[in-house]
């Protein structure tokens, strides 16, 4: 193996096809997005180069803002959401199932393999008021609270809640078993210590292991808000961005934009702006906990 490594064809060999997918599905469609950018039009009516025009455009566009908004406090909300239920669940499998938590965690990370359209239809039927109560409704009215039974997914404040929940329930148990893989690292000996010094419960969380696995929670929040900066699926299956634009995030806005009404220049600006938005989040992260570390 050692032979292997030093050899550096071996090496392009065993790389090659990873560099060929990563460039062929990532950086050859986004250089495109960022060309058609500059222009105006589609594929069928032909291109106009407008120059900066689009880029000028986006901020003075309502629907844009609002997008904009959405997804920010989208993110703010599921990304918190997500690891804070996701370490708090790790911390529950080493502290307390410890050995016994492998069919818990499985159940748990279950949600996420399956596919966003069924994970949709599921929660469009626990929380639907037609033709018949869902699961929240019913619950609602069997204990006389009448007054919230409504249809969640037709209002634009509670159905985008109910994405937040359905997108936090669905990952969370991901986070879980990604924080799980760092717990497990942690020396038992350090714990041991930390309990005979009278470290338990949240203490013991805060001041040991949170610090313990500080680079793996770091990435992982950094993984959660590009992600959910750029969720897509679960929105289209479940609201499509309705009712009318009030759950339309900014990856739904830009496919509507550019598939929807023909505007490819518009549609590439505006996942040009998500791209360097993920980019200055990740940055920005990176930067707050390396400043924090030093």
């Amino acid at each position: 193996m050692q032979r292997v490594l030093r050899d550096k064809r071996a090496i392009l060999l065993f790389i090659l096809p990873s560099l060929v997918i990563y460039f062929a599905a990532v950086l050859v469609p986004t250089v495109w997005s960022i060309g058609y950018s500059f222009f105006e039009g589609s594929p069928v009516r032909g291109f106009t180069f407008i120059g900066l025009n689009n880029y000028l455009d986006i901020f003075s566009d309502r629907q844009f803002l609002n997008s904009f908004w959405l997804s920010i406090k989208y993110a703010v909300f599921v990304t918190t959401g997500q690891v804070f239920l996701g370490l708090v669940l790790a911390i529950f499998y080493v502290l307390v199932l410890k050995r016994f938590s492998v069919l818990i965690r499985t159940l748990i990370f279950f949600p996420i393999v399956l596919p966003a359209v069924a994970v949709a239809q599921l929660f469009s039927k626990l929380f639907e008021i037609t033709p018949q109560l869902g699961l929240v409704n019913s619950i609602l009215s069997s204990l006389n609270l009448d007054m919230w039974v409504q249809a969640w997914l037709g209002s634009g404040d509670s159905a985008f809640w109910v994405i937040v929940i359905m997108d936090i329930w669905r990952s969370m148990g991901f986070y879980a078993v990604l924080l799980y893989a760092g717990l497990i690292d942690i020396p038992e000996d350090l714990l041991e210590a930390a309990r005979l010094d009278g470290a338990n419960g949240i203490k013991l969380s805060r001041f040991v292991i949170i610090p313990m696995i500080r680079p793996i929670l770091i990435s992982a929040i950094i993984f959660s808000l590009n992600g959910t900066l750029k969720v897509f699926e679960s929105v289209v299956a479940l609201t499509n961005g309705g009712p009318g634009t009030s759950t339309s995030m900014l990856t739904v806005y830009m496919y509507h934009s550019a598939f929807a009404y023909n505007e490819y220049g518009y549609g590439s600006t505006v996942a040009v702006f998500l791209l360097i938005l993920c980019l200055i989040v990740t940055l920005f992260i990176y930067k707050f906990s390396r400043k924090d570390v030093d």
